[in-house]
């Protein structure tokens, strides 16, 4: 990220704070019962806390902080969430990670993380979800990453997306507060943005079909992600292609591409 804060003599600490809050959607079809039940054993594993802890670790790596506690926690009958506190500075080992169990390195092993940051924290929530009749099983992670000061959370993103891998993923970014540098004059933020997309890899930004929605005044930053390449093959969970006649996989192909365009434009709302 190019900043230019660096340029100008602050007074006292930077206040702005930035918030990134990222939703990821995993769409996939389980044609039978038993199907159902390995996915739903399959999401227990893949969205495990003990994985969202690592990924929060990573994320916390990468943006340059350190982190202050963190926690988890396991919801019945399935759903994870992880919290972490983190800080701008490197922090006392005998502070480090101490809401974890001794000897855990910062990752527990439970289903809701929480990680704590002096400047702010980092925080992983899973969703899973079915259609109550069809087979279509849909399940979301939300993370939401608040840093103050000179730490950014945009630059974990390519990361984020790489390590979760989704079909749908919609991102939201705001600077709040403002600066003061030593002349007194307010500065809303300290780095350059027209869109969060600029922030992504030119790899990540060719796999998927983008819509932005900025609101530059209050710097309120909205992108929404669809994946471009679309292989039957790769929804279904349990059963392989073949095992369809071709009007059921062309039926099938619809009906989850009508739910991941429901999911990416917002469409089929109640009311």
């Amino acid at each position: 990220m190019n900043t230019d804060h660096t340029k100008i003599k602050l007074h006292g600490f930077n206040n702005l704070t930035k918030t990134l809050s990222v939703n990821f959607y995993n769409i996939r079809y389980a044609h039978t019962l038993a199907d159902r039940q390995d996915y739903l054993q399959h999401i227990d594993e893949a969205y495990s806390t003990k994985r969202l802890q690592q990924v929060l670790s990573e994320v916390v790596g990468i943006i340059g902080a350190d982190i202050l506690n963190m926690s988890a926690y396991d919801y019945e009958p399935r759903g994870s969430s992880v919290a972490c506190l983190i800080a701008e500075e490197p922090v006392l080992p005998d502070t480090a990670m101490s809401g974890l169990p001794s000897g855990n390195q910062g990752i527990a092993m439970q289903q809701c993380t929480v990680a704590h940051l002096d400047k702010s924290h980092v925080t992983a929530h899973t969703y899973p979800e079915s259609h109550p009749d069809d087979g279509i099983h849909t399940i979301r992670v939300d993370m939401d990453i608040s840093t103050c000061g000179e730490v950014s959370p945009l630059n974990a993103l390519d990361y984020l997306i790489e390590a979760f891998d989704e079909d749908v993923v919609v991102l939201d970014y705001r600077v709040r507060g403002f600066t003061r540098d030593v002349l007194g004059q307010k500065h809303y933020t300290d780095h350059e943005i027209a869109s969060i997309r600029d922030f992504l890899s030119k790899d990540t930004r060719h796999r998927y079909q983008m819509t932005d929605m900025n609101v530059m005044q209050t710097s309120t930053f909205h992108t929404r992600m669809k994946r471009l390449d679309f292989r039957l093959g790769d929804y279904l969970f349990g059963k392989h292609t073949h095992e369809f006649q071709k009007d059921e996989r062309d039926a099938l192909e619809l009906r989850l591409k009508k739910e991941m365009d429901e999911i990416y434009f917002g469409a089929g709302r109640l009311g």
